[in-house]
């Protein structure tokens, strides 16, 4: 395979061809990736004549900033905003305590049938949302909570097999010596958890609460089928909304109300990915 040669002040280096070719593509991709995103935001400073006279101009002429205001003042995106908020924090926190919790339990507490549990408990991670969604319906319906946010939060908080997967790992790449120490200094299982393997977990912790609020925030389909009342809609379903009745008439303001939806998460998401990465490396999810 030929090489392509690099030169650079007082250094000369051969580079394979198909680094050159691999990081090509990569890049080829990744800007095709970018460029939704970047079409969003061009679209949501436009003006409504340009949308209709010019459709498929990429920069905005005159460059306009009316379509977020626009946007904000024409639904209760504070509100949703609030909702989403508050849903994505107490989902969070509740996935943290009992994922943390039942990965120590899997990972260091040996009972009978636990590795059956385990396989049975991790392998609804397998069955499609859609599949479920009839059964949960009944069942929410059954306790009273549709049209609640307790239909979103609780069974969030309670049933999380990848956060329960993840933790496990976490606590089987800490040594198991800190368990034994802790056990000869005369501590039962429940203090050695949050004295001596609580403490450890939090590069795990920060890791799974960012996915978790990823996709929290991002969660449509239930939010769709459990809330009919607008004051309790998340941001993903206001937006749906939004978009059935400004989508035909103006893209302008639909861009805008997206972008005010998306960034914020893509912001997260970018700031917090090497942290996510760093953290799925070091939990032995590869040799595990």
């Amino acid at each position: 395979m030929s090489a392509v040669v690099f030169a650079a002040p007082g250094n000369r280096r051969r580079v394979p061809a198909t680094t050159v070719v691999l990081h090509t593509l990569l890049i080829v991709g990744g800007l095709a990736m970018v460029f939704p995103f970047i079409w969003m935001i061009l679209t949501s400073l436009k003006t409504l004549p340009q949308l209709l006279s010019e459709p498929l101009s990429l920069l905005p002429d005159p460059l306009t900033g009316e379509n977020y205001p626009e946007a904000l003042s024409a639904m209760p995106f504070g509100r949703a905003y609030l909702n989403s908020v508050y849903i994505a924090g107490l989902i969070i926190a509740g996935t943290l305590v009992t994922a943390s919790m039942a990965g120590y339990a899997f990972a260091r507490i040996p009972f009978r049938g636990s590795k059956a549990l385990f396989i049975g408990f991790l392998a609804t991670q397998m069955i499609p949302k859609q599949v479920t969604l009839v059964p949960f319906y009944l069942l929410m319906s059954r306790l009273g909570w549709v049209d609640s946010h307790l239909a979103l939060i609780v069974p969030a908080m309670l049933a999380n097999p990848f956060a329960v997967f993840l933790m496990r790992q976490f606590v089987l790449s800490l040594p198991k010596e800190l368990d034994e120490a802790a056990t000869c200094d005369g501590a039962g299982p429940v203090r050695t958890f949050f004295a001596v393997v609580l403490p450890n977990l939090r590069p795990g912790l920060s890791a799974l609460a960012i996915i978790v609020a990823l996709d929290t925030w991002n969660n449509f389909l239930f939010p769709l089928v459990l809330l009919n009342s607008t004051e309790l809609f998340t941001v993903p379903l206001l937006l749906a909304g939004f978009e059935g009745q400004h989508g035909g008439v103006n893209y302008g303001l639909v861009m805008a109300a997206s972008a005010v939806s998306t960034v914020p998460v893509l912001i997260l998401f970018v700031i917090a990915q090497k942290r996510i990465l760093n953290s799925m490396a070091t939990s032995g999810l590869g040799g595990r």
